[in-house]
């Protein structure tokens, strides 16, 4: 199952979006700026501050999550794509989506200490 690909569309076209996340049932939600790229009809995202960014501890505790964008909530489920051909390709989408406009933030992306923080997303099925 994928997005809908408008959605897709607007997370390819959109340099940022909101991730919401949350420790699990009853813990308090987090929205934050983070970065998406899309290829085909998958959707990725990475931590740019690794394993110690709260956003990325909270959605792998909780792979239940949400982007915002535009004042649409599109919910989400989280999956490890830490495999070397996913790192690479989710890589070279985010080199090639943000490189000219922000590329000392780009570069933060590519680091190696960062490469097995990339997620792919998937419709959150189960979501209400």
């Amino acid at each position: 199952m994928s997005f809908d690909p408008d959605t897709l569309k607007a997370w390819d076209q959109t340099a940022e979006v909101e991730i919401e996340t949350s420790r699990g049932a009853g813990a308090p939600v987090h929205r934050t700026v983070i970065w998406i790229v899309v290829d085909g009809d998958e959707a990725f995202i990475r931590s740019v501050r690794g394993a110690s960014g709260r956003w990325y501890r909270e959605i792998v505790a909780n792979p239940r999550g949400a982007v915002h964008l535009g004042g649409r909530r599109v919910p989400v489920t989280a999956q490890s794509a830490n495999d070397a051909p996913s790192v690479a390709r989710v890589s070279e989408l985010l080199s090639r989506k943000y490189q000219d406009r922000w590329p000392g933030p780009t570069a933060a992306m590519l680091r190696d200490e960062v490469l097995p923080t990339t997620l792919r997303l998937a419709p959150d099925t189960q979501a209400a």
